[in-house]
């Protein structure tokens, strides 16, 4: 019997992807070491999932920037494989087999970025599909990604088509993959929103392995009205394009989340995609771009990680891990936001004017409230503003740069930052 793919999530993934540090080029070394600091420092705290980002089948990637119709790696049944000039243990057809291994060791899942369909040059070269007498050529549909160009779609109308897909998540499988993070599926623009047929042949293709596989859905946004379809197939998905460290960007982000919170379910976690926390952009052109610390102020990593576990987004980190600073372990490891996190049963957004936001969420040991400042001014917090939104004035601060309003006239929230309680 098929294990219900909702019990490999029943609380929302944490962990680390190389994406918003490397872009499409992260190598073994620096998976390796961003793995072992997860598990010296920050496993204890439930981060768990490590996960190589796109295009680890293209020798030369070397930044977020994709080349066109560059050369991959590929086996004879038409799947790509990770090349072994930048993952060394991959050589000789091992595949990411000792790169998982070497993350489970330390405890810890692994995880893999994959595009939605077969690869461009196995269609063009009509290699094998296995288990079939039929190739790539005789699977792919003309609807190709609109921002990289490697792969064809698959019809999976054909038995063939399913098979490919098969065929590709029992590699996965045998390789010890815990964490499919699939792309250019949860939503296009050219084609007209979620590619609904492929993430179905992608669920069958995971559930026939018998191996418990996180499935993970991108590009965003997601659209609401899949929303049910989403929590039928997949674990997470992306409620929005790329999320980057401005300001902006996470003010949108308000909209997101109180239109998918309600679809935050043990096992169906909306995603608000990567946090951009840290040392990022190593080798990234995307976003503000360049290498960087984070350009989010404090105030604003408070109001995103806040905003991110009440909704009860996965929390992906983005940034180098070894170079964490004690700030910023800090967000990642606070004890009293995790736990609500994982544990929150309900959650909305109660009201919301041009300066304020209030959430409220319940947990079954706390109930939670949060004051968010969108302006660009300060704001004095005084009992008088918990009162007007019935929040307990003797609630317990979260974040420990905060305290309780019980005895005290007025607390100043800095522009763009959240006050936090638990009650």
């Amino acid at each position: 019997m098929t294990k219900d793919f909702r019990q490999f999530a029943l609380t929302p993934p944490r962990g680390w992807n190389s994406w918003d540090s490397y872009g499409a080029s992260v190598r073994e070394d620096e998976v390796k070491r961003n793995a072992d600091y997860m598990s010296q420092h920050l496993k204890s705290a439930g981060w768990q999932y490590v996960t190589v980002d796109i295009q680890w089948y293209e020798p030369t990637a070397d930044s977020s920037k994709y080349h066109n119709f560059a050369p991959l790696v590929m086996d004879e049944y038409s799947r790509l494989l990770p090349d072994p000039g930048r993952f060394p243990s991959a050589a000789n057809g091992q595949g990411f087999k000792p790169l998982a291994d070497y993350v489970h060791r330390l405890g810890l899942k692994f995880g893999i970025h994959i595009m939605r369909g077969i690869p461009r040059q196995a269609v063009h070269q009509a290699t094998a599909l296995k288990g079939t007498t039929k190739t790539a050529r005789d699977i792919a549909l003309n609807n190709i990604c609109p921002w990289n160009a490697d792969m064809y779609g698959v019809n999976v109308d054909l038995p063939e088509g399913q098979a490919y897909y098969n065929s590709l998540m029992d590699l996965y499988a045998s390789w010890g993959v815990d964490f499919i993070k699939c792309d250019d599926i949860a939503n296009s623009v050219i084609y007209q929103g979620t590619h609904k047929k492929e993430v179905q042949a992608l669920r069958q293709a995971i559930d026939q392995t018998g191996r418990e596989m996180v499935l993970s859905l991108s590009l965003g946004p997601a659209p609401v009205k899949n929303g049910a379809f989403f929590q039928q197939t997949a674990n997470m998905w992306r409620i929005t394009d790329d999320f980057w460290d401005d300001w902006r960007l996470l003010l949108n982000m308000f909209d997101r989340a109180e239109e998918w919170s309600a679809m935050s379910q043990p096992g169906t976690w909306p995603d608000c995609d990567m946090l951009p926390l840290g040392h990022i952009g190593l080798r990234s052109v995307d976003g503000p771009g360049g290498d960087r610390q984070t350009r989010f102020t404090k105030a604003e990593q408070r109001t995103m990680m806040t905003l991110w576990c009440l909704m009860q987004s996965p929390l992906i980190m983005g940034g180098e891990l070894p170079d964490l600073d004690e700030w910023t372990s800090s967000l990642l490891t606070n004890d009293d936001l995790l736990e609500m996190d994982d544990q929150i049963t309900s959650k909305h957004q109660r009201y919301r004017d041009q300066q304020l936001v209030v959430w409220e969420a319940q947990s079954p040991q706390h109930h939670y409230f949060a004051i968010f400042n969108l302006s660009e001014q300060d704001l004095d917090l005084t009992p008088a503003l918990l009162k007007r939104f019935a929040i307990p004035v003797d609630g317990e601060a979260i974040w420990p740069e905060q305290t309780s309003l019980k005895g005290v006239p007025t607390q100043c929230l800095a522009a763009h930052d959240v006050y936090l309680l638990k009650n």
